[in-house]
């Protein structure tokens, strides 16, 4: 099944009174359950595409689908919802609340939600349980190796249960050990879980990982190689 369908795609930036397009007449079709990576030079518009695929942002023409939902011209709030729904965010700096523990970062999604208070609390336990977490709950970020923090904003991602997740740099910020115990994290929850996984990187081991590589350069995809033999 399509999860994602981009058509004729276009984001174009304003400089001063000169149009800047950051992508041009993308058309991509991602299917439910893929396991893939964006990659492209600095300034190829990859960033730009994440954006919009995790409805950020939306395209200044053409259309995106979500799950068969065309999203391309709703307006910010209508964006959220969807994001609340159907999406959950890795990004490279983690981007916890160093006040909270891991338990209350990762219930954060659900308290924006108003979930109630019992039901955030044991969906927070049971994502740290996915990412080999629990016994961590009540530690704070400080107290948390570089490894560990990245797996609570894992966790974070998971607990709204979205169909999709997009990985900004997920490893950016991690040794090559532990880049590799993320990566591994990731695989597992996309082939048990069966979620959706875009990450976009310039780390070509990253690339090497997932099913198919997607390249983006100078705003559009140049390349697009679906791979039998990725690493696992």
């Amino acid at each position: 099944m399509t999860l994602i369908r981009m058509e004729n795609l276009r984001k174009v930036y304003m400089a001063g009174s000169v149009d800047v397009p950051a992508l041009d007449d993308i058309d991509l079709a991602i299917a439910s359950g893929e396991f893939l990576s964006i990659m492209g030079p600095s300034g190829s518009g990859k960033s730009t595409l994440m954006n919009i695929l995790g409805c950020l942002d939306a395209p200044t023409s053409g259309k995106y689908y979500l799950d068969g939902e065309d999203v391309s011209e709703l307006d910010r709030d209508q964006r959220a919802d969807v994001r609340n729904r159907k999406i959950g965010f890795v990004f490279q700096g983690f981007n916890l609340l160093p006040r909270m523990t891991a338990a209350q970062n990762v219930e954060l999604p659900l308290i924006y939600g108003q979930v109630k208070t019992a039901i955030r609390r044991q969906a927070a336990m049971e994502a740290l349980g996915l990412v080999g977490l629990k016994d961590r709950a009540h530690h704070l970020p400080t107290q948390l190796s570089g490894g560990q923090q990245q797996r609570v904003a894992i966790a974070r991602a998971l607990v709204n249960d979205p169909e999709i997740i997009l990985a900004d740099e997920p490893t950016g910020n991690l040794d090559t050990r532990t880049s590799t115990e993320i990566m591994m994290v990731f695989q597992k929850l996309n082939r048990e879980r069966k979620i959706t996984f875009v990450m976009v990187t310039h780390d070509p081991e990253v690339g090497d990982v997932t099913d198919r590589i997607i390249l983006i350069r100078d705003g559009k995809i140049e390349g697009d190689e679906r791979r039998t033999g990725a690493k696992n």
